[in-house]
């Protein structure tokens, strides 16, 4: 019986996606429950997981003990990582 590679490939796909957003809304949960942000404020701002994980380490950072200076220092040298979270927060925010 010869595999329907197509079809397959289809099946897969659908399953990845379903597993993506079921993991999208995971994360829009755990980031509400930290922040005044709400799920559908996560998902809206945040869309796909690289950019909750991104959120998540710049919040380690800002939440982090140690001096303001120490802080910016590690922030600017991930500014490239960071840049795009920083731009979408304070687009809503400010």
């Amino acid at each position: 019986m010869p595999v329907d590679f197509d079809q397959l490939d289809a099946e897969m796909d659908g399953i990845i996606n379903e597993s993506a957003e079921a993991a999208d809304l995971k994360l829009a949960s755990m980031i509400s429950s930290i922040t005044r942000m709400t799920d559908d404020e996560v998902l809206e701002l945040f869309p796909n997981s690289g950019d909750v994980k991104r959120l998540k380490d710049l919040m380690v950072i800002v939440k982090s003990a140690g001096d303001r200076s120490d802080k910016v220092r590690r922030i600017v040298s991930n500014a490239e990582g960071f840049g795009d979270v920083i731009l979408t927060l304070l687009s809503k925010f400010a």
